[in-house]
């Protein structure tokens, strides 16, 4: 029965017998047939069929939501189980949105010093994606927004602050700035994110509050694609200053902070409000927990001295 609820999952994930087939390294005929087998023992059809598949039933709905639970559930047992008898094991699965990446290694890698047996899988993906594969328990832990999100009864860690900063030809401002303007860097040639990520609205939404319709010349879903036009020095483009912190730009680029009211948001881990958790997720939100409380104790002597 598991794992049929397993391959129902899945299907409901992908819609489609072939693409679900695919990921969950089987034949569609075995699929279809494990699905007709799940609906007798359960006495309900789950999926309205035609062609293709073309949705699920409201009976379908209730089993994968209950699905859900049974396969959460049963992992949180089975790791219980092994992590007394063994010690902290197994996957613990990741998603993160692109620009909190250059963060995580701090986390992992001090997750991983005191617990060396645990695999880590890392995926990056935009802030609605992390949200949605959290409900469907396609990942245990999620970095993302905090303060634009609808987080509802996630259980989050606040890890940083995100604030934002110009990267730009130093041709283009030949005298040194301390900072720079909304309204002058909607001027320039600008490479942006594309409007589906929470980077890029948030960009959006602070320039309308300066009355500026923001149309950049080039949009891209990745932050590869934007880091290469950067590079070339005839482009410009608004970004997290954590994430321009971690790359090398040639001598000819510049970075600048934007003005002030500077754009500041809380990125932190956010994972499902469950009782109990698994003991994966919990050893990482207790880790993340820990490094902040240490940056805290760490600053508390420099503001004392100021």
């Amino acid at each position: 029965m598991l794992d049929k609820l397993n391959f129902f999952i899945v299907l409901a994930g992908e819609r489609h017998f072939g693409k679900a087939a695919l990921k969950l390294g089987i034949t569609q005929p075995s699929l279809s047939a494990a699905i007709r087998q799940l609906e007798e023992s359960l006495g309900v059809m789950l999926i309205n069929r035609g062609s293709r598949v073309q949705g699920l039933t409201e009976e379908g709905d209730r089993v994968l939501n209950w699905a859900l639970k049974i396969t959460a559930d049963t992992r949180t047992m089975k790791e219980e189980i092994q992590n007394r008898t063994k010690g902290l094991s197994g996957t613990l699965v990741i998603g993160a949105i692109p620009t909190a990446m250059p963060a995580i290694p701090e986390i992992t890698n001090s997750f991983l010093n005191r617990h060396p047996n645990v695999k880590l899988k890392l995926l990056s993906r935009n802030s609605n994606e992390v949200l949605g594969a959290l409900e469907r328990f396609e990942i245990d832990v999620g970095m993302t927004y905090l303060s634009n999100e609808p987080l509802g009864k996630l259980k989050n860690v606040p890890f940083y602050d995100e604030s934002y900063c110009l990267i730009t030809p130093k041709e283009n401002f030949t005298c040194n700035r301390i900072t720079v303007s909304w309204l002058d860097a909607s001027k320039l040639r600008l490479c942006l994110l594309t409007p589906d990520m929470q980077n890029r609205r948030i960009l959006n939404q602070r320039f309308l509050q300066e009355g500026i319709s923001i149309i950049p010349t080039l949009e891209a879903n990745s932050l590869i694609a934007l880091f290469a036009h950067l590079q070339t020095g005839q482009w410009s483009s608004i970004l997290p200053l954590s994430l321009v912190n971690s790359l090398k730009f040639h001598e000819d680029i510049t970075t600048i902070p934007m003005e002030e009211p500077q754009l500041r948001h809380k990125i932190g881990l956010v994972a499902l409000n469950r009782d109990p958790n698994t003991p994966l997720i919990t050893a990482f939100l207790r880790e993340a927990e820990l490094l902040v409380s240490k940056k805290v104790d760490d600053e508390m002597p420099k503001i004392a001295s100021q």
